[in-house]
C-alpha cells in the first residue's frame, strides 16, 4: 500500500482523530490510498482504543486512591521506623548498663 506524499503522516492523522469526524477520516485515508475496506477497520479500531473523558477521570479517581494508599502507607512506615530505633536505643542503653 503506496501513501501519497501529499498525506499527512500516521501521527497527524491520529491527532485529527481525536474528534473522530469518521466521514472525515475515510476520506482522507482512501485520498492517500487506503481502501475503503482498510480506512474503515482503521476507524473501528481507533473507535475502540480512544479514551473518553468518562474513562479518563475513572483512571484519575484509581490514581488518586492509589496516591493516597501510598500516603498512608508511607506514614505508617516511618513510625515503624521510629518505633524500631525508639526500642533498638532502649535496648542499646540497657546493655551498656549491663556491660559496665
Amino acid at each position: 500500500m503506496l501513501v501519497g506524499r501529499h498525506c499527512r503522516s500516521y501521527d497527524s492523522a491520529m491527532s485529527e482523530a481525536i474528534a473522530l469526524d469518521t466521514h472525515r477520516f475515510v476520506k482522507r485515508l482512501t485520498d492517500c490510498g487506503f481502501t475503503e475496506t482498510l480506512a474503515d477497520e482503521h476507524v473501528a479500531l481507533l473507535n475502540a482504543n480512544l479514551a473518553t473523558k468518562a474513562d479518563i477521570a475513572k483512571i484519575e479517581a484509581r490514581i488518586a486512591k492509589a496516591e493516597a494508599g501510598m500516603d498512608a502507607l508511607r506514614q505508617e512506615t516511618r513510625a515503624a521506623i521510629e518505633t524500631a530505633k525508639s526500642d533498638l536505643m532502649k535496648w542499646l542503653i540497657v546493655a551498656l548498663v549491663k556491660l559496665l
